[in-house]
């Protein structure tokens, strides 16, 4: 059978992928025999001859020289200033293979003639190697170095770095040579990686180089402070006493301000702070998870304090507790880890504690702090504001206590308030809008009891009402958007209290009954870690589980497994600046 024969190959286009390269090579080959080379540029008391076609299609630099009516277009040798030989040759070797060798010490230079020859890219090079040398002791200056040479990239990189390291960079001379638009600049930044303590100590420093002139920026800078964020002590005994901050009306009228809106015990001020006030986190201030104390692996009772890493999703492991503490509670205000009481355990005969333990992530450090007036365990805390609630236990003689004392960490000392209306053990607590709830527990016969107790904390009255709902014991509780959410309690159960509307609501089942358990919030999510749940053929286990709730969804999803099983521990939402404690 005969075959058609092939068609003709009428096109075929070829593209020669070394052509340029090997062009390129020629022609620089051509340029250093000075074969059909035309002109000389000249620096210092070197010559470099060139071809100008390959110099006026390099750049625009050189496309305006040869290419319209100027001298240099007629001219054998054309004279370049404020170019040194060596970086003429560096710049024409680059021209003509497209190479060049860039060292601190021609870097600035070479950034210099690259701009003035308009070669982009050599520029950007230049500015990379710029950004390798960043660090905190320089970035200041390279910011300026970056606005000399109108180098873009440069200062957005030393810029970052300057935020993102401010408590090295607050320290240095350059800080303080800063002008106030540009320190005001920079507090303004919500990336800005430092307490808002840090902050005020900046400002100062600033002001301290230069007071004759700078003493009235005061105010302004002041407003920067993110106040809500800062330790009352510190704000009320060191900002406040302050001889700057007192010789500004407006500074000491803020300061006051916040001082009412503290003794209001109210989330609510007026039309002056409230800017202020309002003010978000910075961004770099991120909240993490934290579990501390409990029984481990149902063996003992845990020293261990752990932090949950979002970023790489791993557990990491802080300071230890001074000591092992039975039914201790735990809660955190002004980003420092309070446990509060417990049954001490390190000594042959336990002892009931008033002993109050503290932690802060900068130091990862554990000290001690104010002891309570009443030595307890079994007992919930809680955080409002500036205050820390300390409510029921079991007393010295493992009696059921109704006592309440609060902390005020502005005075850092302990008072006791109005006693609960009916003493529980294990009820579910939440604060929300100037109130404490207290949702269920058992009385000493163990038996569970059905009613919700309010307390009031700027009036310093407690309320109860009865409400077949609530039937739960050892359940934590968590507030999300005015909505209290109680998690189990040897129940799958969980449902949410609205403050607001005074009524509850049915959210999705756990997947086992669960007891003995914590949960914290964490944006706007629930976490709920260990615990103790009772199995399908009713036998009580210990729980290494780690879920998130989420309430816009309804749904529950998984987020591994803790370390170790884990109940009765305090499992808390922290405050870190870098999200890299000072970990051992």
């Amino acid at each position: 059978m005969d075959r058609k024969p092939k068609p003709l190959l009428e096109v075929f286009h070829y593209k020669d992928k070394e052509q340029p390269s090997l062009l390129s090579t020629q022609l620089n080959r051509l340029r250093k025999e000075r074969v059909l080379t035309d002109v000389l540029l000249c620096s210092d008391n070197t010559e470099v001859a060139c071809h100008r076609n390959v110099l006026a299609s390099s750049s625009p630099y050189f496309t305006a020289m040869f290419c319209h009516n100027f001298r240099e277009s007629q001219q054998q040798k054309v004279r370049l200033k404020g170019i040194s030989s060596g970086i003429l040759s560096g710049i024409v070797d680059y021209v003509y293979t497209g190479s060049v060798v860039i060292t601190m010490d021609t870097v600035l230079p070479m950034m210099q003639a690259a701009s003035m020859f308009q070669y982009t890219r050599l520029f950007e090079a230049c500015s990379h190697f710029l950004q390798e040398q960043l660090s905190p002791e320089n970035c200041l200056s390279m910011i300026r170095l970056s606005d000399i040479l109108q180098c873009g990239s440069l200062k957005e990189k030393a810029r970052e770095m300057a935020v993102r390291n401010f408590s090295d960079v607050s320290n240095s001379e350059d800080l303080c040579e800063m002008s106030l638009p540009e320190l005001m600049n920079y507090l303004e930044d919500d990336r800005l990686c430092a307490e808002e303590e840090q902050v005020f100590e900046t400002l100062l420093a600033w002001i301290h180089h230069d007071p004759f002139s700078r003493r009235g920026a005061i105010s302004d800078l002041f407003k920067k402070v993110r106040l809500r964020y800062i330790h009352p002590t510190y704000l009320f005994q060191f900002i406040a006493s302050d001889p700057l901050i007192q010789s500004s009306n407006l500074c000491t009228e803020i300061i006051e301000s916040v001082r009412r809106l503290m003794f209001s015990v109210s989330t609510r001020c007026g039309s002056d702070l409230k800017p202020l006030w309002a003010a978000p986190r910075r961004y770099t201030c991120q909240e993490t998870l934290v579990l501390v104390g409990g029984r481990k692996n149902n063996e003992q009772t845990s020293r261990e304090a752990l932090l949950f890493d979002e970023q790489t999703q791993r557990w990491q492991w802080l300071a230890k507790l001074p000591l092992r503490l039975y039914k201790a509670s735990y809660v955190c205000i002004h980003s420092v880890l309070y446990v509060l009481g417990g049954l001490t355990m390190n000594t042959e005969r336990s002892v009931v504690s008033t002993a109050v333990y503290t932690l802060s992530l900068k130091t990862n450090q554990w000290r001690t702090a104010e002891p309570m007036i009443q030595a307890r365990f079994a007992h919930q805390s809680v955080a409002y504001l500036h205050y820390i609630f300390v409510l029921g236990g079991l007393g010295l003689e493992m009696q059921l206590c109704d006592t309440v004392e609060r902390y005020s960490s502005m005075f850092n000392q302990w008072e006791v308030m109005a006693p609960m209306p009916t003493a529980v053990l294990h009820p579910a607590v939440a604060t929300n809008d100037q109130r404490i709830y207290l949702f269920g527990g058992e009385d000493a016969m163990q038996n569970p009891v059905r009613i919700i107790q309010v307390y009031h904390i700027g009036r310093n009255l407690w309320s109860k009402m009865e409400s077949r709902t609530v039937k739960n014991v050892s359940a934590p509780a968590a507030v999300i958007d005015n909505k209290i959410y109680i998690v189990g309690g040897y129940t799958r159960r969980m449902i949410a209290y609205d403050t607001k509307a005074n009524r509850f609501l049915k959210c999705k089942n756990m997947k086992e009954r669960r007891m003995h358990h914590a949960a914290t919030v964490l944006g706007d999510k629930l976490y709920v870690t260990g615990g103790r749940f009772i199995n399908g053929h009713d036998i009580i286990e210990d729980s290494d589980s780690f879920e998130c709730y989420d309430p816009k969804t309804d749904m529950w999803t998984s987020k591994g497994t803790l370390p170790y099983k884990l109940f009765d521990h305090g499992s808390l939402s922290m405050v870190c600046i870098s999200n890299k404690p000072n970990l051992p």
